[in-house]
């Protein structure tokens, strides 16, 4: 344990009381994102199934289902699966959208998909209550629900409790959450992928390392269980950072690695807002030289910006939980051999051999490209 990371665990939930810091300037553009420019990004997705012709085989690719006008706006897919039988599904009640592409025995699975979506920075202005459209109880009852990963009893009720007692509103809530977070996890580099994001285990354990779908999944988990809508974001990372964070961008053309999941509450008075506590941990690991210190004026600036604000350079693709692919072994009794997936933010695919490992793109395989286009 680092000795930053003991300074932190200090007084657990006496730090959901740490403030945002005031403003520290730092080299390089200020972290600022606003609104106001539009970029498009073409995203392509080359898969090719090793051992095909053994028998069939089926894939299921994320597609960008979330359009808000604030932000993203998805334009189109196409795609190129020459012998495969691809229908289009967008599976309830969450936002979502995928295609599933299926191959008979002896065909080639190959494929390639291509999606252009546009995006820009956001930030909610938190000083400026205003009249959002509201949510409808069917949403708000989706929000707030649980889910197999992130319940909104026990030991995440409890810690929640604890971290918001004696907070006057929406807003103070979901900023406590927020430190509360920031101050007790921890990026842990041997996760792999994007994490598992059960956090009643996390809590049980006091283990609260991890990476994104883990730390953005326990600030959702822990916003429900206090009657904040919330919802995690699952995506992917299409260029580099504008404000000089290496660490927060794809700095490459090929991001098949580079899947991100952020988070949202939903706040009286200022509607939905983002929010990103596992990226000022990622900020605090991973900026050169790595391990900064809490008081560092890139992870001060961090800890501000990614509570109300978020840069343009991710898609999202959906908000989805407990989701069954359609067409998957055991589809229809997903419990307990086959489970319904956590989230979807990676390609997934099965051959007689049964499911591929989707966090290993080499043997996969696949590929993940994107660029930003003008047209």
């Amino acid at each position: 344990m680092t000795i930053e990371r003991r300074e932190f665990l200090k007084g657990s939930v006496a730090a959901a009381a740490l403030t945002l810091l005031p403003g520290t300037v730092m080299a390089g553009p200020a972290f600022a994102p606003a609104p106001g420019n539009w970029r498009k990004f073409e995203v392509t997705t080359r898969i090719e199934i090793a051992g095909a012709l053994q028998g069939a085989v089926t894939a299921w690719l994320p597609l960008a289902a979330i359009s808000a006008a604030g932000w993203q706006r998805p334009v189109e897919d196409r795609w190129n699966a020459t012998g495969a039988s691809v229908t289009e599904h967008r599976p309830g009640p969450y936002d979502a959208k995928l295609i599933r592409l299926a191959w008979a025995p002896g065909m080639t699975a190959v494929a390639e998909v291509r999606s252009i979506v546009a995006t820009q920075d956001r930030a909610v202005d938190l000083s400026k209550p205003g009249k959002p459209v509201a949510l409808g109880a069917a949403e708000r009852a989706l929000y707030t629900a649980p889910t197999r990963l992130l319940p909104t009893d026990g030991i995440v009720k409890a810690t929640a409790d604890a971290i918001t007692a004696g907070a006057h509103s929406d807003l103070e809530k979901a900023k406590r959450i927020f430190a509360w977070v920031v101050a007790n996890s921890f990026r842990e580099a041997k996760v792999r992928g994007c994490g598992l994001g059960d956090i009643s285990y996390m809590l049980q354990t006091g283990n609260l390392g991890g990476k994104c779908a883990d730390l953005n999944g326990l600030f959702v988990g822990l916003a429900r269980a206090s009657g904040l809508p919330a919802r995690d974001l699952y995506g992917i990372r299409v260029a580099p950072s504008g404000f000089g964070y290496k660490s927060l961008g794809a700095n490459s053309e090929v991001i098949s690695k580079s899947q991100h999941c952020r988070a949202e509450v939903y706040l009286s008075g200022f509607g939905w807002v983002p929010v990103d506590p596992a990226d000022v941990r990622k900020v605090l690991l991973e900026e050169a030289p790595g391990n900064l210190g809490i008081e560092d004026p890139r992870v001060v600036a961090a800890r501000q910006t990614l509570f109300g604000a978020w840069e343009g350079n991710w898609i999202a693709y959906n908000d989805a939980h407990d989701l069954v692919l359609p067409g998957a072994a055991n589809s229809n009794n997903p419990a307990p051999n086959n489970p319904a997936q956590g989230f979807l933010m990676y390609p997934e695919a099965e051959t007689v051999a049964g499911r591929l490992d989707c966090l290993n793109a080499d043997s996969f395989k696949y590929v993940i490209t994107a660029k930003e286009i003008t047209v």
